[in-house]
């Protein structure tokens, strides 16, 4: 099969669809692949390294979009819309739910595109978004941190507090994987964590993993408006696969957050679960409402390319190279892959975005 590989354009997106080691395994393979020239320094791949595994490097992205399977990393952009067509695979991160006109495109050009954050294994997990939402959930964290220092135009807090000084409080809603990272990386720096949760199941599970060192509560609307204006960061890590996020966390109660507290929302490329919160750009990360910080970068993981792309590869590479050995057939015997079909022939097949956009 002929893969196509282009250099992402999404605002300071550093990530590249395959690494060097998987584009050398695909054309040990027999497959033929296509690199935009420059696709893969971001995350330190310098054009040599990819074509001293086989592959063609060429100038323009329309010659990689032009192959039969196109692997990226995020979204395409409007820009490469024009691209689209019939015969193409297209395999990366889609988050349809917050994209209608990324939506109308797929559906009108016939293309076949089938979305990372969808695919699913037999125990119903989603093994390539995971490693992506254990690199946000502690970036979260991490950045969080950073905001709320005075020069950032955060409170002046320190997570970590000190000996005479109370530490910081992180409130995370969600104890999935994002909100489990977050968790470990706030304990590990010594602030106050709580995680508010609807799954009992999942509460029980996360004791077993912090004890007394997090506290654990149920998911209610009391809880989040006890919880929310005690804040210093608030972290949203909720997911609903497929779907948009629902909105846990209203402008009013946003209004009642200490002036200088910070908000990411890791839950923004599904929409966000705070009202306030709307997307923003590793060029302009930050903005303020209602004297609250705000952080809402969909692509975080692109921060931390070399170790981000890496991750990522070592959960794609098996599928990518199921689908250029066997295209669409693949699906017929993998019902995880097929899970990862959003878009096929004009239509909406997965349930999830399809129950999102129903008039299209």
């Amino acid at each position: 099969m002929h893969i196509g590989l282009p250099k992402e354009i999404k605002d300071q997106e550093f990530r590249v669809g395959l690494t060097p080691a998987t584009v050398q395994t695909l054309c040990q393979q027999g497959h033929q692949v296509v690199v935009q020239r420059g696709a893969g320094l971001g995350s330190g791949f310098s054009d040599q390294d990819y074509e001293q595994v086989g592959a063609t490097l060429v100038e323009d992205a329309a010659t990689a979009w032009g192959q039969e399977l196109v692997v990226k990393v995020k979204e395409p952009q409007p820009s490469e819309y024009d691209f689209f067509r019939k015969d193409l695979i297209l395999f990366t991160y889609l988050h349809l739910a917050a994209e209608r006109r990324l939506t109308e495109a797929l559906l009108d050009s016939g293309i076949q595109a089938i979305a990372y954050e969808t695919v699913t294994t037999a125990d119903g997990r989603l093994p390539l978004l995971t490693p992506m939402s254990i690199i946000a959930g502690r970036l979260s964290v991490q950045l969080g941190a950073r905001y709320l220092e005075r020069q950032q135009g955060g409170r002046g807090v320190l997570l970590g507090g000190m000996p005479g000084v109370s530490p910081g409080l992180v409130v995370i809603l969600g104890g999935g994987v994002v909100g489990t990272e977050a968790a470990k990386m706030a304990v590990g720096l010594g602030a106050r964590v709580q995680i508010i949760d609807l799954n009992v199941d999942r509460l029980a599970y996360l004791e077993t993993l912090f004890g007394s060192r997090v506290e654990l509560l149920y998911s209610s609307a009391t809880q989040i408006a006890k919880s929310v204006p005690q804040a210093d960061l608030l972290i949203g890590a909720v997911l609903v696969p497929g779907r948009r996020a629902p909105i846990l966390v209203s402008k009013e109660l946003v209004s009642k957050m200490r002036l200088g507290s910070v908000i990411i929302d890791v839950a923004v490329d599904q929409g966000g679960c705070i009202e306030t919160l709307r997307p923003t750009s590793h060029s302009q990360p930050t903005y303020v409402e209602a004297g609250v910080v705000h952080f809402g970068v969909p692509n975080m993981p692109g921060a931390v390319p070399w170790t981000a792309t890496q991750a990522l590869n070592n959960a794609t590479a098996p599928y990518v190279l199921k689908l250029a050995n066997q295209g669409m057939v693949a699906l017929e015997s993998d019902s995880g892959l097929k899970a990862g079909l959003n878009v096929s022939a004009g239509q909406l097949v997965h349930p999830a975005v399809r129950d999102m956009f129903p008039d299209l």
